[in-house]
């Protein structure tokens, strides 16, 4: 070659080199990274009648897991996300579902009751001229998934929430539920720990209304379809199973020919309801609390109705309640699309959204449907540009999350291995949109990923600001909130494999919640009229799948691990030395982690049980957060000539991998004490909430206990607890350094 050649070709190398250098890291399709997360958020991909056309189909019918309309929606999903170019299949389970058979409920007043007796209806009533009047037969009868079948009948004791601390307060004051049947309201708890409270404090049937107080505009008017609120036949449907997954087949997936639990062996695991319930409206809700005699209850107790003061019981009518349920094992169907990585296919983003619904499911969860076939869409017009993922990208579209989190949880058990070694993330969106406001929740890694992105995002309300703007100025507390309960199907990822997780909405609630007025008039009317908070949430969504599959370094920051927990080891000190006001205001403004800990060291302060191994451990987590930090930095720097060697790839792949794997290091094997399927002991489920989250969810379960037998044994076992927490943030930390010990 002649000297001119050579220098040619040096030329050359020389001027991609320079290009490598001076440009962010590319994607493989050729362009920077941030280019195709810019142009995802371009206008000029998406459309807002893309996101109401998808949510109109969706809900044209009741799909209810384990039905034919439910299979319908799947196969839609299916062509849609095949038509946008994912490469799609259907993941089938045969699980265990319960339908209604009968219900029956009725009062009966003593002499001279008027009128002496009445019979409910238990019925949703369409309304003037409701669009899907045509099928409104094919609404199920108003029930609770997994309910006790049976009869029981008996006087009525109301005991607000149900919660805990509400049946303390009916025993303080000499209410006796024992042989009685309670009604209660919705809200504060999940509905299945209301039914095991009553039972557990001896009643034998239980009856939950939509207060109108909470759910019907406060006796002011404005019900749907002229208002938000619930009508008054209105009624809140769901389940009462405190499980995840299949019931016959907790720890494992429900294949044809498994092997299952019998009843008897389901109903001794704790999670099923063992006395008969039912949901019903405000209407039939206040016929009953009008009847009750006894004392007057609390102001905090009361509804808002004027003329309607609530009483406690019990009696002296009676009311007789029946229900007859079908346990049947149906096919339900988890539609997967998967984006395969060109570089590393072998490390997974996965996006979810459950499909089934009680009723119509305009919100919950066809709204976050809808915005998942939008990402969909918009993923195939980057794959037009010449986008091409450098991990793999994987859609799931969940059946049967309204029974208990079934097809999520039987997929993740499934799958449990590969996920637990290649698994990078899983983003999950349920009720996409409930009205105005944005909320998100995460592991604490993701924080920083889920705030940048926020930036990014023009508010749906006033595109003259970012989400992160509004949701600053609109939030009182820490933004993002934990992923510790079990209320949607990020549950399975974070609480039993120990995937970083996510999950975003907009709007805190709605009043037509699991109801048939749930439906696409309801959101177009007062949900989101625009379909412009749907697309904000497929932005978002997206963005942060973008970030997570494409940049070269996970975007991921431990150290907001660490800054929590590090908390804790101050708290520790304020035993000997008050903590200063800075401090005691950091805490307040990082997270509700740290919150936690002061009440966990109130809990134990005056018992022997020491807490510095926890610190210790929180203290080495530090050091190894700030120590990857520092790495991933020398790394990047020391890209230059090094960026397509093996080894530098190598480097990168290591790293990454670390940090992917460290969340799995917070799960132990045992799982909680009383609950082994949640593995995680950092978050995890309230003990009598499964919507509440709670920081080292095992430490609460073992102070609870304590508080009421107060043995050495029993404040044994916390301190047992504060073992196991901190030996899993020390294995995190070892994960984090990558390096044997």
């Amino acid at each position: 070659m002649s000297r001119l050649a050579i220098s040619a070709v040096l030329a050359v190398i020389v001027a991609a080199i320079t290009t490598t250098l001076i440009t962010p890291f590319p994607s493989l399709g050729g362009k920077p990274s941030h280019y195709y997360q810019s142009l995802f958020l371009s206008a000029s991909l998406f459309d807002n009648s893309s996101a109401a056309r998808h949510l109109r189909v969706l809900t044209r019918r009741p799909h209810v897991a384990g039905t034919p309309a439910n299979a319908e929606a799947a196969a839609y999903v299916l062509s849609t996300l095949t038509s946008s170019g994912v490469r799609s299949h259907v993941a089938s389970y045969s699980v265990l579902l319960t339908y209604p058979v009968s219900r029956s409920l009725s009062l009966t007043l003593p002499p001279p009751g008027d009128p002496p007796e009445t019979s409910f209806p238990l019925l949703q009533e369409p309304y003037e001229n409701d669009p899907y009047a045509d099928v409104a037969n094919q609404v199920l009868p108003t029930f609770h998934g997994y309910a006790k079948s049976g009869t029981a009948a008996g006087p009525v004791v109301y005991a607000n929430y149900g919660r805990v601390e509400d049946f303390q307060a009916l025993e303080l004051i000499g209410v006796d539920v024992e042989g009685k049947i309670i009604i209660a309201r919705y809200g504060k708890i999940f509905r299945g720990d209301i039914v095991r409270n009553a039972h557990q404090a001896g009643a034998i049937g239980v009856v939950i209304f939509t207060d109108r107080k909470d759910y019907g505009g406060g006796g002011g008017g404005g019900w749907f379809p002229e208002g938000r609120w619930m009508p008054p036949s209105g009624v809140q449907v769901g389940t009462v199973y405190s499980g995840a997954g299949d019931p016959t087949t907790p720890g494992w997936a429900s294949k044809e020919g498994c092997e299952r639990l019998g009843e008897a062996e389901m109903e001794s695991g704790g999670d099923l309801p063992l006395i008969p319930s039912l949901p019903i409206s405000w209407a039939d809700g206040e016929t009953i609390m009008r009847s009750l005699g006894g004392g007057v209850a609390e102001d905090d107790w009361q509804g808002s109705q004027d003329d309607l003061l609530y009483r406690l019981g019990p009696g002296p009518g009676i009311l007789n309640l029946t229900y007859s349920g079908e346990q049947k094992i149906a096919t339900i169907e988890n539609v997967i699309g998967v984006i395969e990585g060109a570089e590393e296919p072998d490390r997974y983003v996965l996006l979810g959204n459950h499909r089934d619904a009680w009723t119509f499911g305009a919100v919950d969860p066809n709204s976050g449907t809808a915005a998942m076939l939008e990402v969909a869409e918009r993923f195939r017009n980057l794959q037009k540009k010449g986008w091409k993922p450098r991990r793999t990208i994987v859609l799931c579209n969940w059946d049967a999350e309204e029974y208990g989190l079934v097809g999520s949880t039987e997929w993740v058990e499934e799958n449990r291995e590969i996920l637990a070694s290649r698994a990078v993330a899983y983003l999950n969106v349920d009720c996409a949109v409930a009205g105005a406001g944005f909320h998100a929740a995460s592991t604490p890694q993701l924080d920083q990923l889920v705030l940048e992105a926020a930036r990014q995002v023009l508010d749906p309300d006033n595109s003259s600001q970012s989400i992160y703007d509004s949701w600053v100025a609109a939030s009182s507390s820490a933004l993002i909130d934990r992923l510790g309960d079990g209320g949607s199907d990020y549950a399975a990822f974070v609480q039993h494999v120990g995937v970083p997780s996510a999950n975003f909405y907009f709007g805190s609630g709605y009043p037509v919640y699991h109801s048939m007025y749930d439906d696409y008039v309801w959101m177009e009317k007062f949900g989101d009229p625009m379909f412009r908070r749907n697309v904000a949430v497929a932005s978002m969504w997206g963005l942060v799948a973008l970030r997570l599959a494409d940049e070269e370094f996970l975007p991921f920051n431990y150290l907001s691990y660490a800054a929590e927990l590090e908390v804790r080891k101050s708290i520790y000190t304020s035993i000997y030395k008050r903590v200063t006001s800075k401090l005691r205001n950091e805490a307040e403004a990082t997270c509700e982690i740290q919150r936690s800990a002061e009440e966990l060291q109130q809990d134990v302060s005056s018992k022997e049980v020491d807490l510095l191994p926890l610190f210790r451990s929180i203290k080495e987590l530090q050091e190894a957060a700030e120590k990857i930090d520092t790495v991933k930095t020398v790394i990047r720097e020391s890209r230059g000539w090094m960026i397509v060697s093996k080894e530098y790839k190598m480097k990168v792949r290591e790293l990454n991998d670390r940090l992917m794997m460290a969340e799995r290091a917070f799960t132990d094997r045992d799982g909680l004490s009383s609950r082994p399927w949640y593995k995680h002991l950092i978050y995890g489920p309230s003990r009598y909430n499964d919507y509440g989250s709670k920081s080292f969810p095992g430490v609460d379960d073992a102070i609870e206990v304590a508080k009421k037998l107060n043995t050495a044994e029993s404040w044994k076992s916390v301190q047992h607890e504060v073992w196991r927490v901190s030996r899993v943030i020390r294995h995190a930390s070892l994960v984090l350094h990558g390096r044997l010990t």
